[in-house]
């Protein structure tokens, strides 16, 4: 056994110590994924700051938030200049926070009513959600039953569609899907973040690196 432990040693440290020069290269993705998002986010917040505001404070039809032109203010500063800052690679870590609070409203505030797909899945056989349903889960079987619903809403449009349309046309960028609008891609935003958070922005691709290496000679110096 002790052999076997060795050997395993050996061949772990052979094989992943040689990755260690490619430690930056995860964060960098992560930045360049998540930064295009958060600027265009941002920058539809602020070309429609009115109506985001409006939004933002109507309880009737909105989300009721208090200080509702403080809050998207805060959302577009967060987005847009922290999108900038994952692109560049400058205080990831710092802003990595304001974004994960700013995916955890939306994922509470406008997404979580609508459980976790961001599309509808039409086909309860094949979603993600059966394994769960399968065990028992309550919110699972409520999903499936839901995909069963959209199944045949879609069913009926596309009939509809084929009957009444150029169909070929209509779905050559793709085939149509009832948006669920649930947690889905706000959740997946926060995992990259949190990710970040604790990576910081990666060694040789990000301002921050280059800014810690010089601090450092000079505090050496």
């Amino acid at each position: 056994m002790g052999k076997l432990a060795l050997f395993y040693t050996v061949v772990h440290d052979a094989i992943f110590d040689r990755l260690k020069c490619f430690d930056g290269l995860p964060p960098l993705l992560l930045r360049l994924y998540l930064a295009p998002i958060m600027i265009a986010a941002g920058l539809h917040k602020l070309h429609n700051f009115d109506a985001m505001v409006a939004w933002f404070g109507n309880a009737d039809w909105g989300l009721g938030m208090p200080a509702p032109a403080l809050m998207v203010a805060l959302a577009v500063f967060a987005e847009l200049v922290g999108g900038v800052a994952l692109l560049v690679g400058l205080a990831v870590r710092w802003f990595a926070v304001p974004l994960i609070v700013s995916m955890a409203v939306a994922m509470m505030s406008v997404h979580w009513q609508h459980g976790w797909f961001a599309i509808a899945p039409g086909n309860p056989a094949t979603s993600t959600a059966k394994i769960f349903a399968d065990v028992g889960i309550p919110a699972a079987q409520r999903s499936l039953e839901n995909s069963e619903a959209v199944g045949r809403r879609v069913a009926v449009a596309k009939s509809l569609l084929k009957d009444n349309g150029n169909y070929s046309w209509l779905t050559e960028k793709g085939n149509f899907v009832v948006l669920n609008n649930g947690i889905e891609f706000a959740a997946t935003y926060l995992i990259m973040l949190l990710s970040l958070l604790f990576t910081g922005g990666g060694r040789y691709v990000s301002l921050d690196y280059w800014l810690q290496r010089h601090f450092w000679r000079d505090a050496g110096a």
